[in-house]
Parts: C-alpha cells; structure tokens; sequence
C-alpha cells in the first residue's frame, strides 16, 4: 500500500508541481537517509543480541522483585532502547513473559505479564523523546529548521523523564488487588551496576564517541551515528570472540550474514519506514501549494495553542494508521517556521518527539505495540488502549503543561 501510495504521489507531482523535480529528489533522500539509519542500527542489534552479557543484564532485570519490578524494566527497557531499539522489546518482551510463565497462579500470572510488558514498552518509547539513535530524532531534526540535537537534548531528556516518572507513578497508584495473598518473593541476587556493567559500558562508549566527533568535526549527529556504528559493532563482534584468526573468520561471517540474511529478512520494515519518509516528504511539497492556493494557513494560530495541537496530532493520527514517521514528515513542513511562530526551534522538536513516543505506546499500528501484543496474546488494540489509555491521558496531560511552559517561557 506504501508503494502504491508513493507512487501515486510521484504521478501527482509530476502532473501539478513545476518544481517536481526537486521535490522528487529531497523525498528520495528523505527516504536514501532512513535506509541508511536504518542499517547502521541493525548492526548494532545484531552485534547486541550474541552477546552473553547483554543477555545477562536482561535476566537480571527480569528476575528483580515485584517491589522494584517494573522501574528496573522501564529504565532498562529505556538503555536497551537505545542499543536495541525495538529488539529491546523483543529481548526483554521475551525474559519477562518467560519469568512470568514460572508463576503457577493464574491471577498474578495475567497481572505480572501486563506490568512487566507496560514497563518494558514505557521505557523503550521514553527513548524515542530523545535519543540520538531513534528515528523520530533523526527525522524530526530534519524536518524542523534551525534545530541540532545538542540544543533540544536538555528539553527532550525532561519528556523522556515524564514518560518514565508517569508510568511508574500509576503503576505505583494501581497495583491490582489479588484475591489471594501474594507469594513472597525475595530480593534478587547481585548488585545492580556489577549486573548492568556492561551495558553501562557499552552506552558510555557509543554516547562518548558520538558526542565527542559531533563536537569536534560539526558532522550532524546521525551522520556521526551512520559513520560510527557500524564500525563499533564489528569490533564488538571482534571481543565476543577470543584470538585473532577466529575474530577475523567470526567478523567475516557475521557480515555476510548481515548483508544475505539480517537486512532482507527487515524488507518489509525498510520498505515501510522508506516509504513512510518518502511519502511524508513528497506530499508537503504537494499540499502547501494546494494550501496556500485555497487561503488555509495556520500562521495566525497563537504558538500556545499550535505548538500542543501539534504534540497531539502524531498519537491521534496513531490510533487511525498512520506511521509517526509519516505524520511528522507530512505535517511538520506544513507548520511556520519556529521563528515565525516565535519560539525556539528546540521547543518544536520537543513537541513533535514526545508525541512520537506517545503515539509509540498506544498506536496499535506501531511495532512496540505489535511486540507487546505478541508477548501478552491480546489485540494490539488492547495494548494501546486498554494498558495503556490511562498512561496516555495522564503523561499526555503533564508533557502539554510542559510545552505550553516552553512556549511562554522562550
């Protein structure tokens, strides 16, 4: 359907805009710029998931007890998202539901399944406010003039850190009430950092090394991030492997594994996120002329009530199919300029990321939602409005306050 779509949109354009050439263009490297993020965070999942202390940090935060069960998964779920991106639901999806299994009592069983996925999915998408490894920074950044990561980072750390503190707080508020006495459950064994060292270790390199050659060569940073990991995931495929010859023959054939097998195998995935890009693109550059031509403008429009409408827009249009990568691509052209609106092309960013992460965890049409509802046998509708309806509205609620004090405030 994306390809049809596409296609349709280049006849459009070709028939309507006498710049269609260009417009082609940008959307086709929209699209050649997806594809290649795309790649490069594949990488470094599959040099994550053969690793056996990856494995263990998992378990370890599977296997914590109920007490601090579901903030150990969420702010794990948030640093394996930013290794893994969606693999960290996979990964943790999976040791959650198997420790959840293990429980004889049907009762809790159901209960700890749904609060150990919940925070699982809440920690992963409080990553994609963010992170330099998601996409809806990568796009967003793109789409927004004027904007860097660097100057957004310290507005879109305090959404991630609403995400995390909502979710735990209802949690916290609605533990359900058993009708038999909870079994006793004692504390997991091992210290948290001796646990979670190398995935410590692993974040502090990726973080360090992409900072540090964004600062000192001005290369954006998801160029840094298209240059940098994939050369960071051969040498972590090299360490998993003692001795020289057999890290060569081992590094030899995990690449082509990865080019034959990994990356055909995500067709699908890569042809809807390119497409997703190339469509957003393609149709701004055919609905602003269209716009402008019938006298619909939203330059008028207070930057107050813009600037939440706009936050709004991406988990709304969620619930009706559309791929948030789509929505921002298709609607943040069509919005002024930061400038023109009157406020800090930082405070946009912020707006149109936390509505991402939002749309992430309720938008039954979104992989985090699909994972989840693989893991807990229930419709994804279920996932995105039943577990998670109450954690929309409230964490909804709360990041409106904080961009509306961002508008007012800059």
């Amino acid at each position: 359907m994306f390809l049809a779509i596409g296609l349709a949109l280049l006849l459009v354009a070709v028939a309507t805009l006498e710049a269609w050439q260009g417009a082609v263009l940008t959307a086709l490297s929209r699209g050649s710029f997806i594809a290649a993020f795309f790649t490069a965070l594949t990488a470094i999942r599959s040099a994550a998931i053969t690793d056996p202390n990856i494995l263990d940090c998992g378990r370890f935060l599977a296997g914590q007890p109920p007490g601090r069960r579901y903030l150990a998964l969420t702010l794990g779920g948030h640093l394996f998202g930013l290794v893994l991106s969606y693999g960290s639901i996979s990964l943790l999806g999976a040791l959650a539901t198997d420790n959840a299994e293990r429980e004889t009592n049907h009762e809790i069983r159901r209960h700890r399944t749904r609060r150990m996925l919940t925070a699982v999915q809440r920690g992963f998408t409080a990553t994609l406010a963010w992170s330099p490894l998601a996409f809806a920074s990568a796009i967003t950044l793109t789409v927004v003039p004027g904007a860097s990561w660097s100057s957004t980072v310290p507005l879109t750390l305090v959404s991630a850190l609403i995400l995390v503190v909502v979710g735990w707080a209802l949690d916290t508020l609605f533990k359900p009430r058993l009708s038999t006495p909870a079994p006793e459950s004692g504390p997991a064994e091992g210290e948290w950092f001796r646990h979670m060292k190398p995935l410590y270790l692993l974040l502090a390199v990726l973080m360090l090394l992409i900072v540090t050659v964004h600062l000192a060569t001005g290369i954006r940073v998801f160029g840094v991030v298209m240059a940098l990991i994939p050369i960071i995931s051969l040498a972590w495929i090299a360490l998993q492997h003692g001795g020289a010859d057999s890290s060569v023959r081992n590094m030899g054939r995990r690449v082509q594994s990865f080019a034959t097998q990994d990356i055909p195998e995500l067709k699908n995935e890569l042809a809807i996120l390119v497409m997703a890009a190339f469509i957003g693109s393609l149709g701004a550059a055919i609905i602003i002329p269209l716009a402008e031509g019938a006298g619909v403008s939203v330059a008028n429009v207070p930057a107050w009530l813009l600037v939440p409408c706009a936050f709004w827009c991406i988990p709304i249009t969620g619930q009706l199919g559309m791929n948030p990568l789509l929505a921002v691509s298709l609607f943040a052209p069509l919005m002024p300029a930061p400038e023109a609106m009157g406020v800090d092309p930082a405070v946009l960013v912020c707006a149109l990321t936390s509505g991402w992460a939002l749309s992430g965890a309720t938008s039954p049409y979104t992989a985090s939602v699909l994972l989840v509802s693989a893991f807990g046998k229930i419709t994804p509708t279920r996932v995105g409005l039943g577990w998670n309806g109450l954690y929309a509205l409230t964490s909804g609620t709360v990041l409106s306050l904080w961009l509306l004090t961002l508008v007012l405030v800059t």
